[in-house]
């Protein structure tokens, strides 16, 4: 009789096992459909900007809403929405850990599709951005914790009622408050931070959110009343309330600082914050080895490397065919063999060549001094 206790208890710690591990993976595929759909709906909705702006139409940044008589920008919209419920249900079968950074590789999929369809320019930088997200989104996916598992509402409500989370949650909702009245009203205009830093805390429950609703669907999907349970109508009122303020404050922050500032800024901000809220819900990193747990950091901060990467000199027009000239140049300048003036001028050929170097000398001392007029 003892046997076959044994035995059944086996058999289901190992179908649970098997189960676990088939929802990180459909969870991982979820994400990655959800980053390309979200990335391709911006090239779609541009090209539809793009064709009514050709044929004379007001724009949309003009107040116009000639975009809605065309269907490419429908079809945008259609991938963005498509994109959002993979989002969505990834979180019911995958660590928060896991699909938070996935999220960047939307930006590089939009990146790389805007480079061919959008005549849009992919310098080295961007080139080698785009190189190290991949790199970091594969390290974080071999090394992603497995989470503990919660596959009910009435485990959910556990997990929320932890002293560790509701002291997490009770320091988001402080800090929140502060940074919306007192601090945003006096800095928010200046301070990129700001705002930033309120998207990304609240945000951090959003995704506990999302990840409670998403077993919700699981539960109603197998028959249970989980309609009935007060704590789904709850996730659901807190998660209306807090993606409202992060588009408030997102969109603030898009209107007055630089798009290619914002993005790779709230990237980091919103993702550390998920991952923190993560691992004091869920407890994931107690079960990780040392070495799960330097690889998932070390991936982490390669997306980020990546995505500075991919916005900050995206205006900067460098490539690989730029280099030698470049190095040859620096190594010139070093052994102190830069042309004379008289040298250009003694060589037509190259004088064009030795003038721009000229020129680059000589704002040397002026740009190691700040000064504008280099520039």
């Amino acid at each position: 009789m003892i046997d076959v206790v044994v035995l059944n208890t086996s058999v289901v710690y190992e179908m649970t096992q098997s189960g676990g591990k088939y929802d990180f993976y459909i969870g991982l595929v979820l994400a990655m459909s959800s980053s390309i759909f979200i990335g391709g709906s911006f090239i779609l909705k541009k090209k539809g900007l793009l064709r009514l702006a050709r044929k004379g139409s007001m724009r949309a940044g003009q107040g116009g809403h000639a975009y809605l008589k065309e269907w490419l920008w429908w079809a945008g919209l259609l991938s963005m929405g498509a994109g959002e419920v993979a989002n969505f249900a990834a979180y019911a079968f995958a660590p928060a850990t896991l699909v938070t950074p996935l999220g960047a590789l939307s930006v590089l999929v939009s990146a790389i599709l805007s480079s061919y369809f959008l005549n849009e320019k992919l310098n080295l930088h961007g080139k080698i951005g785009c190189l190290l997200s991949i790199l970091g989104s594969t390290v974080m996916v071999i090394h992603a914790p497995q989470e503990e598992e919660v596959e009910t509402l009435n485990e959910m409500s556990h997990k929320l009622g932890d002293p560790g989370f509701v002291v997490f949650a009770t320091l988001v909702f402080i800090v929140s408050l502060i940074l919306i009245f007192v601090v945003g009203p006096r800095h928010g205009q200046s301070n990129i931070l700001v705002y930033i830093t309120i998207c990304s805390v609240i945000g951090a429950l959003s995704v506990s959110c999302v990840k409670g609703l998403g077993i919700t669907i699981k539960e109603l999907i197998a028959g249970k009343p989980v309609l009935k349970h007060p704590l789904s109508w709850i996730l659901l009122l807190s998660l209306i309330v807090c993606v409202s303020t992060q588009i408030n404050y997102l969109n603030r922050a898009l209107d007055i600082f630089n798009t290619s500032i914002v993005t790779p800024i709230y990237y980091v901000f919103f993702t550390t914050s998920v991952l923190t809220c993560s691992a004091i819900l869920f407890k994931e990193w107690q079960h990780m080895s040392a070495a799960d747990i330097i690889g998932t950091f070390s991936g982490f901060l390669t997306i980020i490397v990546g995505i500075f990467l991919l916005h900050a000199f995206k205006d900067v027009n460098f490539t690989l065919a730029n280099l030698p000239v470049s190095l040859r140049k620096d190594d010139r300048a070093v052994n102190g063999t830069l042309p004379t003036t008289y040298e250009c001028f003694n060589h037509d050929e190259e004088s064009s060549t030795c003038v721009g170097e000229i020129q680059s000398s000589e704002n040397v001392p002026s740009r190691r001094n700040g000064s504008l007029a280099a520039f």
